[in-house]
């Protein structure tokens, strides 16, 4: 994944210090960094790292009216005309430099390439027996689930039977003296039976689970709006649920709800449900963690979502990373001090071995990106799997209950014929 290319971009102005003045220009967010390029002759005017930011902040003066600053050690960088509105720019910024921070998020999509260590591919070989394993038994679950709904179909077809049965026994024992077919009072009598018969298959349900499968921090808008707000957002086995920064209940898709999904880019999508005569509910999403969710989503709703053309743009091996020279001296210094602690500890054999894992980590990190995602992938078969079950349990109660009580009605059909003939 591309750390250069931009997730997003604001016009806005920049005050360049050296000149005393404000230049109008494009303030650009990668994955990574922050940088400002002058819509006069594309220069770059400011570039820095994510990491290296300490502060953002919304300020104002008696000169400077609402304004954003960004502070980079012990240079602050003033930004304003922001557009759509300095509140937006200031939420994403905040929520990306937040997520970089805490060592999540952008880095989380970005491939590397490490070579994978035997310990990591077995572990990986592992997790992927257990989740082909997982997969049959959806399949044979779901199988199941349909059998199951074909008997419930069966048994409602000879309830209505049962039905008309009823009514044409009806008619064949009302007195000739009443013209108008069934008796009112027994009328009143069946439907209170009904009643209490279907209040008590209510009530034999309990309530069902829903397994979230994972949770993410988001930049949200409703529609097009641009006035996006920091929330949450909540995948569950049966539905996406929006939350607000304080948790309130913004909207809640059922999965059978979602019309389609947009991937904008690896941090930004939208989600659609579409109205016939009225607006559509759509949401627009962004995420710094969002790369972690995509697989998810890809896997539960692999017929409505559609990954737009910018997407593809991420998805560039990248070249090695400028990483900051301080953190790759420190990184280089940090290792060659550990090898000569070891080599002054264990002479021989033993000290080559110890140089060796100390170079070589049993998992490297694209390795344990891997191992999450294929864990991920594992809780959301299982809690659907789970969902599958309880589901079946539900119809198995109502199978159970439908014939029991065809078996009442029929052998009450066949007295009651008897006493005719």
């Amino acid at each position: 994944m591309s750390k250069d290319i931009s997730i997003h971009s604001w016009p806005c102005s920049y005050y360049v210090s050296n000149g005393k003045g404000w230049v109008c220009g494009t303030l650009s967010l990668t994955p990574t960094s922050l940088r400002f390029t002058s819509s006069k002759d594309g220069e770059n005017l400011a570039s820095f790292r994510l990491f290296r930011i300490s502060e953002i902040k919304k300020e104002s003066s008696s000169f400077i009216f609402s304004s954003l600053t960004v502070t980079e050690g012990n240079v602050k960088h003033w930004f304003s005309s922001l557009q759509p509105s300095r509140a937006v720019v200031f939420n994403v910024l905040e929520h990306f430099w937040r997520e970089q921070l805490l060592g999540s998020g952008a880095a989380a999509g970005v491939e590397t390439s490490e070579s994978q260590t035997s310990k990591g591919k077995e572990l990986i070989r592992l997790v992927s027996g257990s989740q082909k394993r997982l997969e049959d038994t959806g399949k044979v679950l779901h199988h199941q689930g349909e059998q199951f709904d074909n008997i419930v179909v069966g048994l409602n077809k000879i309830k209505s039977d049962s039905d008309v049965a009823d009514k044409l026994l009806s008619e064949l024992e009302s007195p000739s003296w009443w013209p108008f077919g069934k008796l009112p009072w027994r009328s009143q009598q069946e439907v209170k039976i009904q009643h209490e018969a279907s209040a008590s298959a209510s009530a034999k349900k309990g309530p069902g689970k829903e397994g979230v499968i994972t949770e993410v921090p988001v930049i949200f808008s409703k529609g097009e709006d641009s006035n996006l707000k920091p929330g949450k957002l909540t995948v569950l086995v049966s539905a996406l649920e929006i939350s607000d920064s304080s948790s309130q209940h913004v909207h809640r898709y059922q999965r059978v709800e979602v019309d389609d999904i947009r991937v904008l880019t690896p941090f930004e999508l939208s989600i659609r449900q579409r109205f016939i005569g009225k607006p559509d509910i759509s949401y627009r999403l962004m995420s710094a963690k969002m790369p972690e969710v995509l697989f998810i989503l890809e896997m539960q709703y692999k017929k409505k979502i559609k990954f737009m053309p910018d997407y593809s743009a991420f998805k560039s091996t990248p070249e090695q990373s400028p990483s900051d020279p301080e953190t790759s001296i420190w990184n280089s210094a940090s290792g060659f001090i550990d090898c000569i602690r070891l080599s002054e500890a264990q002479p021989g054999e033993q000290q080559a071995q110890l140089q060796v894992q100390v170079l070589q980590p049993p998992v490297s990190d694209s390795e344990a990106q891997e191992l999450k995602q294929m864990v991920m992938k594992l809780k959301n078969l299982a809690l659907e799997a789970e969902t599958e079950l309880e589901r079946q349990d539900e119809a198995l109660d109502i199978i159970t209950s439908s014939v029991e009580h065809a078996t009442t009605q029929i052998d009450k059909h066949t007295r009651r014929m008897r006493k005719l003939l």
